[in-house]
């Protein structure tokens, strides 16, 4: 099927937006303006559901869909995965930061700051020894 990846993506946005979950006529009807047919939300809920993105509570009908993992936690499979492709990960991760804004810049430089901890260099090595 061309384009599933999108259609996987707006299926987990549309989940994302509904925590307590969804069946799957409601979901068909979120995504309204794709000329969709059920079988194809219940395949792409099925393929969600093998990859462990999506679950599926059955002890009811109809049967209720939840997102099984957080969209921020998602995103940052997704940056790993297109990072894990590049053949040469830092000058894709240099051209990846040429390209952040300088809000985004200032917040890595937060983050990293407080994953090497107060005693780190900028280097990584232990300050006083």
């Amino acid at each position: 099927m061309a384009g599933s990846g999108h259609l996987e993506q707006a299926v987990l946005r549309v989940l994302w937006d509904h925590p307590a979950g969804m069946t799957a006529r409601d979901l068909l009807t979120e995504l309204d303006g794709r000329e969709l047919a059920m079988t194809t939300v219940l395949t792409v809920l099925d393929r969600l559901g093998r990859k462990g993105l999506v679950t599926r509570h059955g002890d009811v009908r109809p049967h209720r869909y939840v997102a099984a993992v957080q969209r921020d936690d998602y995103i940052a499979e997704l940056m790993l995965d297109a990072l894990g492709q590049a053949p040469d990960r830092s000058a894709a991760l240099a051209r990846f930061l040429g390209r952040v804004s300088d809000d985004d810049s200032d917040h890595l430089r937060r983050l990293l700051r407080r994953r090497r901890g107060p005693g780190d260099r900028a280097t990584g090595d232990r300050a006083g020894g």
